[in-house]
């Protein structure tokens, strides 16, 4: 039988990129929920790139960020800004990426949970992917 699981949102977040970004993903039967950690320094240029999956559900914990609708930086792309306490839902298939935004902690963290589960995250266990615009294919 199913059990319930907690998890502490700030705890045992593997390194993704040396001091700028951080995360975790766990999965349920049909979602996946990750949290990113962005530290400003080394992870402040650190822009997604273009990606569709499931629909989205993200909470903004610590800092900011802007979510924007396309594939590319273009004028007039829809944009929702996000602050700390601030939630988003992203449509299944809405192509989006998104740039941090870093109050005077220097971070910017936020919960995402996905459905169905992004299989690109792999194991649980394992570094989390994160749709980072200096990169190819999930890793």
């Amino acid at each position: 039988m199913p059990k319930c699981r907690v998890f502490a949102i700030d705890d045992s977040l593997k390194e993704i990129v040396p001091g700028g970004l951080y995360g975790k993903h766990l999965f349920g039967e049909t979602i996946s929920v990750a949290v990113v950690k962005f530290l400003a320094e080394k992870g402040g240029n650190l822009p997604a790139k273009p990606h569709s999956h499931g629909e989205e559900a993200s909470l903004q914990l610590v800092g900011g960020c802007s979510v924007l609708e396309g594939t590319q930086t273009v004028p007039g792309n829809p944009e929702s800004v996000m602050r700390a306490g601030a939630a988003l839902i992203i449509p299944a298939g809405c192509m989006h990426y998104g740039t941090n935004t870093f109050e005077a902690e220097g971070v910017s963290m936020r919960l995402n949970v996905v459905t169905p589960a992004r299989k690109e995250y792999g194991p649980e266990d394992s570094v989390p992917y994160y749709p980072l615009k200096s990169r190819g294919a999930a890793a």
